[in-house]
């Protein structure tokens, strides 16, 4: 490459900069103007939001004083330090946009709290909590998809996964009576697709999309053909659909800690294994050989194999992994919330994963952040409700999906997936 080229790229390169820090800056200022425009403008002077820092349900954490302060002078210190991100990025520039841009919103969403709730209380650890839960799934398929992509393997076929993983659960739960089984049933499932993928993109060499595709499309059909033949049908024994779900744990000590142990430490244990997830995933990806390996595969197959790195086993493993972390993901959505299996009731979360792995740019910590960032959105399009009751609940549905295409935009920044993620490999 000429340096006249590279200078050309180069120059480009800095062009799309200053535009993206262009957009990202005039995005804040929107935010900081709506914070203004809408709560601010809209409060009265002497009003009151209180936020409840002590759970709605039982608890041993001691009772704290709830969180009271002014409402409209709040809002306007709100609206004014988005304003000041704003600024600062149309001047200088940041260097995490999704960083800021997660600040950002969440500076939105607490002003929009802290208006809604105005002269009236809103229970914050309740949707801490609920956060937390309704993250579970989204960050399991996150780790999900790193785990595989790592290994350049695509796995659109998470929300697949963990429908067929559900039904999986809640069948073998019912049949057995135990909760383990069933969550053991799931991840089976989860790897046995995961291993179909496997067998399609990698010996096959199907391409990965089309494979994935075709997974969500089998799971759908057979869950769903499962559940009119054998669930729905008056005459037909719906035993296996109806099974115990798991309890709170509450953990001695750090559940009696204020604000923190309702919300972390007084969940059942999907939650529990999920940071369990995320702690392995993290260290073997990055601290161990096998971590090594399945980075180098995903950036470099060839080279590995040159080095000894069995790439069709590292990928086949990796992608079985995949599977069985999905598996217990869906898990969630039947032994873990409800002990009944509905079609269909994953609800994209799969999907919503993917979007999560690539905010998170193929890393379990980031995953997981921006999981909470999706989990934030669904539990709050379910608090508003309470605090507005005439609120379209239209627009607050379709909050979570909103954000995912936001992300699945690029608007949160540059992400960059492994070098060989998709590319089928060919040993020479």
């Amino acid at each position: 490459m000429s340096v006249a080229t590279a200078t050309v790229q180069i120059q480009a390169l800095t062009t799309a900069e200053r535009k993206r820090r262009a957009i990202f800056g005039i995005v804040f200022l929107l935010f900081g103007a709506a914070i203004l425009g809408l709560f601010a403008l809209n409060s009265q002077s002497g009003q009151t939001t209180t936020f409840g820092l002590n759970p709605g349900f039982t608890s041993n954490a001691p009772k704290i004083p709830d969180l009271a302060f002014p409402t409209q002078p709040v809002l306007y210190a709100l609206g004014f330090i988005a304003l000041f991100l704003g600024g600062w990025q149309l001047a200088r520039g940041f260097k995490s946009y999704a960083f800021v841009f997660s600040g950002v919103f969440f500076l939105f969403v607490l002003a929009f709290l802290a208006w809604a709730a105005r002269d009236g209380s809103f229970n914050l650890v309740g949707m801490l909590q609920a956060t937390l839960i309704r993250s579970t799934p989204i960050a399991l398929g996150a780790f999900s998809g790193v785990i595989a992509e790592r290994a350049a393997i695509i796995n659109i076929a998470i929300e697949g996964m963990m429908l067929a993983a559900a039904l999986a659960s809640v069948m073998v739960a019912s049949a057995t009576g135990s909760l383990w089984l069933g969550l053991l049933g799931g991840m089976i499932v989860g790897g046995i697709l995961g291993g179909l993928h496997g067998i399609l993109s990698i010996q096959f060499k199907v391409d990965q999309i089309i494979s994935g595709t075709a997974i969500n499309i089998l799971s759908t059909g057979t869950t769903s053909f499962i559940v009119k033949r054998f669930f729905i049908d008056p005459n037909v024994n719906d035993s296996l659909n109806n099974s115990s779900i798991f309890q709170p744990i509450h953990i001695p000590l750090l559940s009696d800690i204020p604000v923190i142990g309702p919300v972390f430490f007084s969940v059942n244990i999907l939650p529990y294994l999920m940071f369990a997830v995320l702690i392995v995933q993290h260290v073997v990806l990055f601290y161990t050989r096998w971590g090594l390996r399945t980075i180098a595969v995903g950036e470099h197959p060839k080279a590995a194999d040159t080095l000894g790195v069995n790439v069709f086993k590292v990928r086949y493993i990796n992608i079985i992994m995949s599977g069985m972390i999905a598996g217990l993901g869906g898990a969630y959505f039947t032994i873990g919330r409800v002990g009944q299996f509905d079609e269909v009731m994953t609800g994209g979360r799969g999907f919503i994963g993917l979007a999560a792995m690539i905010f998170g740019k193929w890393t379990p910590l980031g995953s997981l952040g921006a999981s909470l960032l999706f989990g934030f959105a669904d539990s709050f399009q379910q608090k508003i409700q309470i605090l507005i009751p005439g609120f379209p609940s239209e627009f607050l549905l379709a909050a979570p999906y909103l954000i995912t295409m936001i992300v699945l935009a690029g608007v949160v920044g540059r992400a960059i997936a492994p070098a060989a993620d998709g590319q089928p490999y060919e040993k020479d």
